[in-house]
């Protein structure tokens, strides 16, 4: 039952789009990620996730609009919705999502694709 800061995790990592594991509940991942650039489009099947902006700002496209995440905000991306992260400058995020969940959801055959994380 340690606390965790996100300020000092967030210090231990400088590569993009690589989620790490900095807590687990029920069967969910509490994980911390840095954006750059463009992510693949993607949807999840089964899984909703929480994208929340530690520092910095990006935004979430969707097939039909476009949401601006600032810090402090949060915004759930429900299961089976076709979606895609961008950041112009890089990004600290925290991820809340069901342990199953795979960073790039139905493209697994991508290059950034992460079938297992770091645990920080």
């Amino acid at each position: 039952m340690d606390k965790v800061n996100l300020a000092e995790k967030l210090a231990l990592f400088s590569d993009h789009w690589n989620p790490r594991i900095v807590g687990e509940l029920n069967g969910q991942h509490v994980k911390l990620a840095k954006f750059s650039g463009p992510f693949v489009w993607h949807h999840h099947e089964e899984e909703d996730e929480l994208f929340l902006v530690v520092q910095g700002q990006f935004r979430m496209e969707f097939r039909d609009k476009t949401v601006e995440l600032r810090e402090g905000e949060f915004l759930i991306v429900p299961r089976g919705v076709e979606h895609r992260p961008v950041a112009d400058k890089e990004v600290s995020v925290l991820l809340f999502e069901p342990a199953s969940t795979v960073n790039t959801g139905n493209r697994q055959d991508n290059e950034r694709t992460r079938l297992t994380l770091d645990h920080l």
